[in-house]
């Protein structure tokens, strides 16, 4: 059975959770706002249901890791290279002050959007065989394959928590969002559990959706080939990269090795392919749209109408003159910028030695006073006209030059320097640098160098800064940071107060 394109459920998805959001104040244990699209017991009665919900849990992800710019105000500003222009709450977020009285820090300390995703993934994995037992056209590999990306996005929901709070309330059935208080659960708990529920997952993910060829479900999915779907869904690849992830800020560096492994040498099942530097900045490149090379991310697909104004670090970064904005909210002072990209040739920037201008596509104006982050810049339908600030740039989680950089971590701190090396130059010969020639007692610091250098303004900034202080041990403030829990959010005060089994983070007491 073909079925009817449906290229809107992200933006009403998103529209439901901002309006679960402002009202969901009567949830007596996490204040979870409800996940349903339609009553429940009038659910979960055909094919088109599934579907319908597969997509929604999908859209609750996108707008819990959209949600005031939450990605980036989280993982690229604290201790981080990037700088505020006047907003006081961004200023708040680079200096560690999270506790600071300002709308936007206050929202982002809050999970309950978080627990939205957990809750709808809950109720898929609880009621989809209610279609199977009713609409024929419900395979048992098609429910299969459902249930196996509802266990990975709700591993994935708790490994992202796990990293802004550390401990949180491990929830594992829906119980239709009428949760009872419950205390939060230890950091260790909760990624052991996100990684089972992710090894019970990746045996049913396809390698691609849509395609004749796929070893787990060849054919059409839900009617759709595969370009509808890349980029859109959780693969096997997808899982193993999560993974990968979970055991790296477990400290679990032999199992993030092998994990990793797996993605760098089964990629191409999955159409994923390495970026050049060129495809990184391009105005259609790896960003736009939706994309086999994202091996995990959201989009914002303008091909599907799902462009916006928030929820994409262009907000954050570009002004002119690539958009209206005289100037942007972030920026890279032009030193952080020279002293991040210290070697010639290097195609993500360097300095021209015959005439001493900057050679880069990530950042525009460089050398006046208004040098802007232009890295990542979709507009519209892959447009370079800035008039009107609609973005259609994807969240991308982790791609294939991120993964080979994290194996390249993994296997230097197991002491396996020659295979770390080889993924290290992976990346730097594909941008213009020479084979890594330092020591290894260095390896640790270029690896995480080149990180710095390929992923800026995609996240990672401040989550690398706390393996990388695990790994040394050789930073005596960042290490108290650690030990007190100080790397983790505060829980916000509503949280709190509508659950008197949670206390607080202890650094924030």
């Amino acid at each position: 059975m073909m079925f009817t394109k449906i290229t809107i459920p992200f933006r009403i998805l998103t529209i439901v959770m901002i309006i679960g959001l402002l009202g969901s104040g009567c949830n007596k244990q996490l204040d979870a706002p409800s996940s349903h699209l339609v009553n429940e017991e009038n659910h979960w009665k055909s094919i088109t249901d599934t579907r319908s919900a597969l997509l929604g849990t999908y859209g609750l992800l996108r707008a819990a890791m959209a949600d005031n710019n939450g990605h980036w105000l989280y993982g690229e500003l604290r201790n981080g290279d990037f700088k505020a222009t006047s907003r006081l709450d961004l200023k708040a977020i680079i200096g560690g002050n999270l506790n600071a009285p300002y709308p936007a820090v206050q929202s982002l300390s809050n999970w309950r959007r978080f627990y939205a995703v957990i809750n709808s993934a809950s109720i898929f994995i609880e009621r989809a065989h209610e279609v199977l037992e009713n609409d024929r056209q419900y395979t048992e590999r098609n429910y299969q394959v459902d249930i196996a990306q509802m266990r990975a996005l709700r591993a994935f929901a708790y490994f992202y928590m796990t990293r802004i709070w550390g401990d949180v309330p491990l929830i594992t059935s829906s119980k239709d969002g009428n949760f009872e208080k419950k205390a939060r659960s230890s950091k260790e708990a909760v990624l052991g559990y996100a990684e089972s529920e992710l090894l019970k997952a990746v045996n049913d993910l396809p390698f691609r959706y849509g395609s004749v060829l796929d070893p787990v479900f060849p054919g059409l999915y839900y009617g759709q080939v595969t370009t509808y779907w890349s980029g859109v869904l959780l693969t096997k690849i997808s899982a193993y990269a999560i993974l990968a992830h979970i055991a790296a800020w477990n400290e679990k560096y032999i199992d993030a090795s092998g994990y990793a492994n797996f993605v760098l040498t089964y990629y191409q099942n999955s159409g994923a392919s390495y970026t050049l530097t060129a495809g990184i900045s391009k105005i259609d490149g790896v960003f736009y749209d939706k994309n086999p090379a994202q091996i995990f991310g959201v989009p914002f697909a303008w091909t599907d109408r799902e462009a916006s104004i928030v929820g994409h670090i262009e907000d954050l970064t570009l002004a002119a003159p690539l958009v209206t904005k005289p100037v942007p909210q972030i920026y890279v002072p032009d030193a952080t910028i020279l002293s991040i990209y210290n070697e010639d040739k290097d195609q993500r920037f360097s300095i021209n030695p015959l005439t001493g201008r900057a050679v880069t596509d990530f950042f525009a104006n460089f050398g006046s006073s208004s040098t802007v982050f232009s890295k990542i810049k979709c507009i519209r339908n892959a447009s370079t006209d800035g008039s009107l600030g609609l973005f259609s740039s994807a969240i991308v989680f982790t791609r294939l030059e991120e993964i080979s950089l994290l194996y390249a971590e993994s296997m230097a701190v197991i002491g396996n320097v020659g295979p770390a090396i080889d993924a290290l130059d992976n990346v730097r010969l594909a941008r213009g640098l020479s084979s890594y020639s330092g020591p290894n007692s260095g390896l640790i610091d270029a690896i995480f160098k080149e990180r710095k250098r390929e992923l800026i303004g995609e996240g990672w900034n401040w989550y690398d800064q706390v393996r990388y202080n695990r790994i040394m041990k050789n930073n005596i403030e960042f290490n108290k940071l650690i030990s007190s829990n100080g790397i983790f959010w505060p829980i916000a005060e509503d949280v709190l107060s509508r659950n008197s089994l949670l206390v607080q983070n202890e650094f924030w007491r």
